[in-house]
């Protein structure tokens, strides 16, 4: 009479069979943890940077959109360069500023330099310091928070005043733990006194970390060595959805003022905040699908090894498989059993696959961004591929299982 077995029975024969072939279970559980950490640790990776972009660009603010003339991309069509276009002048940005009355911030920035020097007394810092000018919404526009201190006053930003709102990295570097405020600096030639510093971001604070310091926009219009410098607009609107329309409305508002008609093409660029985000966001997603099918092919490597050592498996242990036929083990008790020794064997592979690609991929992720993360999308996702792995590569092995003939099977040598 045949013989049914539960499966918790089958789970613990198959259990049994797996300790007494320790060095078999450990070389084969050793080829799934590598398929696993190599899928594992290259996702986490590229999920700590995805999580690192997101986090930088955050502060830039979503709502939010640049006028300027020149593009950000590059044109391969011409010699890789990007389009640039007439320079935007004071003048022109600060009409704009008057005339569009849409309910938004507007920022006129210019970029002076990204190789100053600060000094103050005998300290210094490097030639990395990037100044800029700007209005009483660079905060708004940029994302920023000053830590102690203010901002410009409407009387300084009339005048050009020589005052300034240093970053965090300045200030550590030319003050240490002393107060900056109302301090007299010397940025390159020019000596302004200290107002306000910035709210550290660290290296998420765009490209420069904490190392700039903003200005006056009318002063930096006076110091900067260019003849014809061109001047940003960052206006901000109140939500998203008002920004397709806003951007409309600005466009049309500055080809007024550059004096285009509607024959004339724009000359000049519009550059939403979130777009190099979404470049981004877009080669990340070319890297995760590069990375899942580097991760598949190792895993398919894998796949066949587990099958045959599954097949060496049934060579071996075929008067073990015709004992058990001729005391009442069905085909199917049969085929269980070796199917759940090759899934068992398959997680605690997954398992230890897990873990080293987590230590692997958040080793290279920290290193790059900083960000440790869990993703536990891909670690879950795992599991279940480990477990189809498993009935993949024991099906055909516990199906010539099953077939053996148990007279057959117990004559075998």
């Amino acid at each position: 009479m045949p013989v049914k077995t539960s499966y918790k029975e089958n789970i613990s024969i198959a259990l049994q069979s797996i300790a007494g072939n320790r060095l078999r279970t450990a070389l084969t559980s050793l080829i799934i943890a590598i398929g696993i950490m190599a899928l594992v640790g290259i996702l986490t990776a590229i999920e700590g940077v995805k999580q690192y972009t997101t986090d930088a660009f955050a502060g830039l603010g979503a709502n939010s959109f640049t006028i300027q003339n020149r593009g950000s991309g590059l044109n391969f069509g011409n010699g890789g360069h990007r389009k640039v276009y007439p320079a935007i002048r004071y003048d022109q940005a600060e009409r704009f500023k008057k005339l569009f009355t849409l309910p938004v911030v507007v920022a006129v920035n210019l970029q002076v330099t990204g190789t100053a020097v600060a000094k103050y007394n005998s300290q210094k810092t490097n030639p990395n310091i990037s100044v800029s000018g700007s209005n009483e919404n660079y905060l708004a526009t940029s994302g920023q928070k000053i830590a102690f201190g203010r901002n410009f006053s409407s009387s300084e930003l009339e005048h050009g005043s020589n005052v300034v709102i240093i970053g965090n990295e300045i200030k550590k570097r030319l003050f240490k733990e002393s107060d900056p405020i109302n301090k007299l600096i010397f940025i390159g030639d020019n000596k302004f006194k200290v107002v306000g510093v910035f709210a550290s971001k660290g290296s998420s604070a765009g490209f420069g970390g904490d190392k700039f310091c903003v200005i006056p926009v009318l002063r930096a219009k006076q110091i900067i060595a260019t003849t014809n410098p061109s001047f940003t607009i960052t206006i901000m609107v109140n939500s998203p959805a008002a920004l397709d329309a806003t951007i409309g409305e600005a466009t049309s508002l500055f080809r007024n003022i550059r004096d285009l008609n509607v024959a004339n093409d724009a000359n000049f660029e519009i550059e939403r905040s979130d777009s190099i985000q979404q470049e981004l966001s877009g080669q990340l997603a070319g890297m995760t699908a590069g990375g899942f099918a580097i991760g598949i092919i190792t895993l398919i490597g894998a796949a066949i090894g587990l099958m045959n050592i599954m097949l060496v498996s049934v060579t071996e242990r075929t008067r073990e498989i015709g004992l058990r036929k001729s005391l009442g083990a069905t085909p199917a008790v049969i085929r269980k059993q070796f199917l759940i020794e090759a899934i068992v064997i398959c997680l605690i592979g997954g398992i230890g696959g897990i873990i080293l690609g987590m230590a692997v991929g958040n080793l290279i992720a920290v290193n790059i961004s900083g960000t440790f993360v869990a993703p536990w999308f891909w670690l879950i996702s795992a599991l279940i591929l480990c477990t189809f792995i498993g009935l993949i590569s024991g099906f055909y092995p516990a199906k010539k299982a099953s077939k053996l003939d148990p007279v057959e099977a117990l004559r075998y040598e």
